[in-house]
């Protein structure tokens, strides 16, 4: 059987390819003979339109794709319409007739012009339109045969009143070996293409349907920029003839749409139009737009996700207080908490008052820090430094002295030097019985705070550092109420404090437990300085470590209870010892080093020029700003951003990963961190392919998180 079939399976193809080519001849010796094949075109004269189908190219090569158009030339004072026509109107419209294997795509709109008519608003074209059209040739098409191409073309014409008019339009392209323009059409087509509609190189977010507004993130220029416009790709979405205000902001642009009589949509489609006054000359830039409609008024959840812009005073200081509430639970802080219970454990048999008096004056030392840090940020900021959460951990000076605070901390609880101010286990300044230890605990607990960012937090400290210098301080003190309110609740609740351990010998085994977490982070900041100032500096503040542990270990008898004698001397031992730290400090540079980053592993650096070409050429982009300080940033980089399955991701979906690193001061990275609302790092944004909006991340990250928001991107 095969053998009988295999004739037909090559005959039967040649048979068919025969049979085409008979039939575009015969088509196109009937298209001559009807008098417009060839050179001429068929053209429509009415009394206010002449239409006629253009060609951009002379002769086309078969399986090329070429620009066609449906030129209407309208006389005075006379009018056709866009695809969206408006309030009133009817859109332009091609039927093709076409041959076996020719393909016309759909129209390509040019800019249209507003056309307002009493109280309504249309869109259309005055003067002249090309309505352009890409037409594919079969690849199997004859040389030297020519493509007819025809339409029938219906548009609506107006002015004081409407004339439907209609006609059927065509040309015969002439094909070659090669494709050729025609000189003749080609400055129109260049004009008309030039007005068409461009991908954007914004980002751009829609929100509605109360306020319904588009916002463009970018830099713009008040006094060049001379319109904002955007003309709706459905009618009734908008009202047409209303107003479009709009704003510059110090992040970008954002324009107020007026809602239609139509119910909201899911997305918002249609062309946004910035005008530019270039000298004399006024510059029209012409943008698709085509967005899901996210919610004007997010939650809570999603607002801290998104940033700070839009908030209010009274969001910002409910998001604060309930991000340093979770700012308890962040590695930063835990173990100076634990040590603080400790301590409550053992004067825990005392009166109410004791205990209320903790309690409010570890709000005190809370209150006051972060009233010092917004403070500098309001000071740095006013200055024109960028800055923000955890800046102070960009300096190499303040790296190593937080390192000997909690190295101090570990020596304390470990036993090496007791200050002997308490009644049992004399091991902490926190456990002093007249409260000041909670001050002091509370000073401490904001120092190592500052390395973590928890949920929530980014939206309320990126409104408060945008705002007067009395709005930013009162969200920072909700910040401190939130971190200092466990506490609170301990000493103030009757019930909670009846609940607290009895003292006893485990308190000594506990106590000295604690004191691991404070060297390990003493560790981690060293580490942190080597990525910002080198081995030299390491090697500085570990011979200040042994500096410090040696004059701390002579002072002990001062410190401890010992005679007048040996106190005397182990003091003025102690300060000798301690003095000497000034040697490796003097080597500490003020401010981080600035040069060539290491390379990355994966992914590419931030670059803002890098990441605008791959947004314009489509790609799905995850953007990801870190810094070595940013204790939030290294548990999520090895819970979700490491590993085969991370790099596995990037790959099978096309991601293009960009990786800032803003240890030390970086003012692209501070800028880029700005536009977004972000008080610091770390901020993950996630692109969607072929132009979706960014979406931002939350601070604490899970790999299926992750793996969800990078599938969506790469669906677009």
């Amino acid at each position: 059987m095969s053998d009988q079939g295999a004739p037909c399976a090559s005959g039967c193809g040649a048979y068919l390819t025969l049979m085409t080519s008979i039939m575009r001849w015969v088509a196109g010796a009937f298209l001559v003979l009807s008098g417009w094949a060839g050179a001429e075109a068929q053209v429509v004269q009415t009394e206010r339109v002449k239409a006629s189908l253009v060609s951009e190219v002379a002769t086309v090569a078969p399986g090329d794709t070429v620009w066609v158009g449906l030129h209407l030339d309208i006389i005075p004072g006379w009018h056709t319409y866009w695809k969206n026509p408006g309030d009133s109107g009817a859109a332009t419209n091609l039927d093709w007739q076409l041959l076996p294997g020719v393909v016309a795509g759909p129209i390509q709109w040019p800019l249209p012009e507003a056309v307002p008519y009493g109280p309504l608003m249309n869109f259309g074209y005055y003067g002249e339109v090309l309505h352009l059209v890409e037409v594919s040739v079969p690849a199997d098409w004859p040389l030297g045969e020519p493509v007819p191409l025809e339409a029938d073309a219906l548009w609506l014409v107006c002015a004081d009143i409407c004339i439907p008019e209609s006609g059927t339009v065509g040309l015969s392209l002439a094909t070659g070996p090669e494709t050729l323009a025609d000189p003749a059409t080609l400055a129109l087509f260049d004009r008309f293409k030039a007005r068409l509609p461009q991908p954007s190189p914004f980002d751009l977010t829609a929100s509605g349907p109360e306020p319904l507004q588009l916002t463009i993130e970018g830099h713009f220029d008040p006094a060049l920029l001379q319109d904002v416009r955007f003309f709706p790709a459905e009618s009734g979405r908008l009202n047409h003839p209303a107003a479009q205000p709009w704003e510059v902001r110090a992040d970008g642009l954002v324009l107020h749409l007026p809602p239609g009589r139509a119910p909201p949509a899911e997305r918002l489609e249609g062309v946004l139009v910035l005008t530019e006054a270039l000298g004399p000359q006024h510059f029209e830039q012409a943008l698709i737009v085509d967005l899901p409609m996210l919610a004007s008024a997010p939650g809570w959840a999603e607002g801290a996700l998104r940033g700070g812009a839009g908030l209010g005073l009274l969001a910002a200081v409910l998001l604060a207080l309930a991000g340093g509430v979770l700012l308890n639970l962040m590695p930063c802080v835990f173990p100076v908490l634990s040590m603080k219970a400790l301590a409550l454990v053992e004067v825990g048999g005392s009166d109410r008052a004791t205990l209320r008096r903790h309690g409010l004056l570890y709000l005190a030392g809370v209150l006051v820090t972060f009233a010092a840090v917004a403070g500098a940020l309001i000071a740095l900021r006013a200055g024109g430094a960028q800055i923000g959460w955890g800046f102070q951990l960009q300096s190499p000076v303040v790296v190593a002295l937080l390192a000997y605070v909690l190295f101090v901390v570990g020596l304390n609880l470990s036993g090496l030097f007791a200050l002997n101010l308490t009644p049992n286990v004399g091991g902490s300044v926190a456990a002093r019985p007249d409260g000041l230890g909670a001050f002091a605990t509370g000073l401490l607990a904001v120092v190592v705070a500052t390395p973590c960012t928890a949920p929530f937090m980014a939206a309320a400290l990126g409104f408060a550092l945008t705002q007067p210098a009395h709005v930013t301080l009162a969200v920072f003190l909700a910040l401190g109420v939130g971190l200092a309110l466990p506490f609170l609740l301990v000493t103030w609740v009757p019930g909670m404090g009846r609940r607290l351990p009895r003292p006893g010998p485990w308190m000594t085994r506990l106590r000295q437990g604690l004191a691991f977490p404070m060297y390990a982070s003493a560790a981690w900041l060293v580490w942190v300085l080597a990525q910002q100032a080198g081995p030299d500096a390491v090697l500085a503040v570990l011979v200040g470590a042994v500096l410090l542990a040696f004059g701390l270990w002579l002072a002990a008898p001062a410190l401890g209870g010992a005679s007048r004698t040996a106190r005397l001397g182990g003091a003025v031992a102690g300060v000798v010892a301690l003095a000497l730290l000034t040697v490796p400090a003097t080597s500490l540079p003020v401010t981080a080093a600035t040069g060539e980053a290491e390379p990355l592993t994966l992914g590419e650096r931030f670059d803002p020029e890098r990441l605008a070409e791959a947004r314009a050429a489509g790609e799905p982009v995850f953007v990801h700003l870190t810094a070595a300080w940013c204790i939030t940033c290294q548990v999520n980089e090895r819970v979700a951003l490491s590993g085969r399955d991370f790099e596995r991701l990037l790959t099978e979906h096309g991601i293009t990963y960009f990786v800032g690193d803003w240890t030390n001061r970086d003012a692209v990275i501070a800028d880029y961190l700005r536009r977004y609302d972000h008080p610091g790092v770390p901020l993950y944004v996630v692109y969607g392919a072929n132009g979706a909006p960014a979406q931002v991340l939350p601070q604490v990250l899970t790999p299926s998180l992750v793996r969800t928001a990078l599938r969506n991107a790469a669906a677009g």
